[in-house]
């Protein structure tokens, strides 16, 4: 049974869906009409991955890769891969599409594994980005929206797997 919670909306759709147009202009510029791999890291990626995806004019496939680090409200701080990529990616300019970099761990973590398989150019797109938190190493290409420290849920991100219906993103009230 879900379990209910407060929240209280950051950004909505229609604020959405322009940010998402900007970004798709911006990475169909910067690849210039070159083919693209869009990575969309499971789960929580899968509405913006949808969206992005549509608003980028160039000839592109889409992978899945799937991590787990968090638990409830908070990360383990341990990243395990859940979901491996299909296809080959060597060669190949790659765009990992994350929900959400918070830490900064699980896009190094992913980044290391997927540098190994030798893509053309690796690059990441985030919906939102916790610059306050940052503790990595690489750096976001494309960011969506910057927020604070605070915990989020809505268009894709979860909590204990449920809210990523919600149209908009919301913060989490105590």
């Amino acid at each position: 049974m879900k379990k209910p919670v407060n929240y209280a909306s950051l950004f909505d759709a229609p604020t959405i869906a322009a940010r998402i147009a900007a970004l798709g202009a911006q990475i169909t510029s910067d690849y210039q009409g070159e083919p693209l791999v869009c990575v969309g890291v499971l789960k929580g990626a899968f509405i913006f991955l949808a969206d992005l995806v549509r608003a980028i004019d160039l000839p592109l496939t889409v992978e899945f890769i799937g991590v787990a680090s968090y638990s409830g409200t908070h990360s383990s701080g341990h990243v395990r891969l859940t979901y491996d990529l299909a296809a080959d990616i060597a060669g190949k300019h790659v765009l990992v599409i994350e929900d959400i970099i918070d830490t900064g761990h699980t896009i190094d973590y992913l980044i290391q594994t997927l540098k190994v398989r030798a893509p053309k150019s690796l690059k990441v797109a985030s919906f939102l980005s916790k610059p306050e938190a940052h503790q990595m190493q690489h750096q976001i290409d494309y960011v969506g929206f910057e927020i604070s420290r605070e915990f989020v849920i809505g268009y894709g991100l979860d909590l204990d797997q449920y809210y990523r219906n919600l149209p908009m993103l919301a913060q989490v009230k105590a």
